[in-house]
């Protein structure tokens, strides 16, 4: 084995019950590379991490490990840390009721006679907050950072464990553009450090920035290694590794059939829940109708979800005021079982916490917004809720054993198209989808954005949030603008372009500035 190969995995096989995830998978790293792993969900990408870092301890599965030249059998997490292999997973770890210095060190205390040394403590993550760039005291709680710091905070307590080789499980799936930048900036700066790091990723063109070599996963098999040194690898090439078939376009054809105004929402305004004299949204106006896919673009923070999650029975904010039309008359959206009565329906941007009961069935997640179709006298019919489990799972290509399968074990995309049977079956008129195809790959968005399209053309009204002005572009017909909690611009999709959209977030800033 070459010197410059830090990591070296051969035929890593993982079964589960009735599934082989991993079928003799190989990969190698070199030392201070960027190293991308590729694959559509369910591909076998965080498995083989799981592998690697001792989730899935030796023994559990087949194949060798050979690390810094020598075949390891780590037991557990705790050994693969003892050699510098961190893992960082979508799902943050940190614990947001602590401060950046606790969670950094936490369960690798400071201590001097088993008594921590806050001063030694603060003193250190002030060191590793400067190799990140972060400026934060190391007093500063979790909860008060922005999603972007809490990811560097992950690193720099990475790089308290003295980090050699650094897995990042899609750590920008949550980022706006700007945090995603700088986080890949620190990768290329860890690189000309010597540091080795491992990216997961679904967002291509990030990939493309970064990546020294690419590792396309398929079906739990490698299908091969691109070498990145020779140029530009083009995300055509990569996609058609990844999905087995050149994918032309993006975004399914449409046609659009667009009615009547089915959804108005007027001088809608939201105050903060705790924080009550300030608005996260202020004075906004919409409408959306049959038919039509409407877009609401905005930075991070522009108070798009608190407008979505505000009109869905009041599930966010305090001191509530405006009026919802639906069919142009008052709609009682007070509460969610109202909001659901009256014909919405609210997919969320966190699917985990709010879309799914992660450790139920997809045969119960499915009828949960209208459980009253699937029961008697009150009482579930499991017979009538397999059945509507079953042909939602036909009907959107939900991949699973069985609809018995725990929605937890499901892919990310796989989870999203749970979450969107679930409102399917509650047909709801107005459909408001909060990143809908967040932290899944391409393969999956497509069959998402079919979705999408058949609703419209059934005659549903859409909105989509999401921040992907690429995918806001390619499935709306109409966009709204959204900064500080303002509806700033509408445009036909027609005539936006990124810049346009971009400009009018930068304008509008200088107005409320003013």
């Amino acid at each position: 084995m070459s010197s410059d190969i830090i990591l070296e995995m051969r035929d890593i096989t993982k079964t589960f019950p009735g599934v082989v995830a991993l079928d003799r998978v190989n990969i190698e790293v070199e030392r201070g590379e960027i190293h991308a792993l590729v694959g559509e969900n369910g591909a076998g990408k965080s498995t083989l991490m799981k592998v690697l870092s001792g989730v899935y301890p030796h023994g559990s599965y087949e194949g060798q490990i050979v690390y810094n030249g020598e075949e390891k059998a780590f037991r557990g997490v705790a050994d693969s840390e003892r050699e510098g292999i961190i893992i960082i997973h979508q799902e943050l770890a940190l614990v947001p009721l602590l401060s950046i210095a606790e969670n950094i060190f936490l369960g690798n205390e400071r201590a001097r006679r088993g008594i921590v040394d806050w001063r030694e403590t603060n003193r250190r993550t002030r060191e590793l907050l400067a190799r990140v760039g972060l400026t934060e005291h190391p007093e500063t709680k979790i909860t008060n950072i922005g999603l972007g710091k809490q990811q560097l905070v992950e690193i720099a307590k990475a790089l308290s464990k003295e980090v050699k080789l650094l897995i990042l499980d899609e750590p920008t799936s949550s980022l706006n553009e700007k945090d995603s930048d700088a986080l890949l900036d620190l990768l290329k700066e860890f690189r000309e450090r010597g540091i080795s790091s491992i990216l997961i990723s679904h967002k291509l063109n990030e990939i493309s920035k970064v990546a020294d070599t690419i590792t396309v996963l398929r079906d739990g098999a490698t299908i091969g290694t691109i070498d990145c040194s020779a140029g530009p690898v083009s995300e055509d090439r990569i996609i058609r590794d990844m999905v087995g078939r050149s994918l032309s376009d993006r975004y399914p054809p449409r046609t659009p059939k667009i009615g009547e105004t089915v959804f108005e929402v007027k001088n809608w305004t939201v105050h903060h829940p705790i924080h009550t004299e300030r608005k996260v949204v202020d004075d906004a106006n919409l409408s959306v109708r049959r038919g039509e896919v409407v877009g609401i673009a905005g930075l991070m923070g522009a108070g798009r979800t608190e407008l979505a999650m505000s009109l869905f029975g009041r599930a966010y904010g305090q001191n509530i005021s405006g009026e919802v039309l639906i069919d142009g008359r008052p709609a009682d959206v007070s509460t969610i079982r109202r909001a659901i009565d009256a014909g919405l329906a609210y997919a969320t941007e966190d699917r985990k916490t709010y879309g799914l009961v992660l450790d139920e069935t997809i045969r119960r997640n499915i009828p949960l917004a209208k459980l009253e179709a699937v029961a008697s006298n009150m009482v579930v019919d499991e017979r009538r809720e397999q059945a509507v489990a079953e042909q939602f799972r036909d009907k959107i290509n939900i991949k699973c054993s069985s609809v018995a399968q725990e929605a937890v074990n499901l892919s990310g995309g796989n989870q999203q198209k749970v979450v969107l049977s679930k409102w399917l079956f509650a047909d709801p008129d107005i459909l408001i989808l909060d990143e809908p195809t967040r932290g899944i790959d391409v393969g999956a968005k497509f069959e998402i954005y079919t979705i999408i399209r058949d609703l419209a053309a059934a005659g549903k009204a859409i909105v989509v949030i999401s921040s992907e002005m690429p995918e806001l572009l390619g499935i709306s017909d109409r966009l709204y603008v959204m900064n500080e909690g303002r509806i700033v611009g509408e445009l036909p999709t027609a005539e936006a372009t990124q810049e346009r959209i971009m400009s009018m977030i930068i304008k509008s800033a200088g107005q409320l500035a003013g």
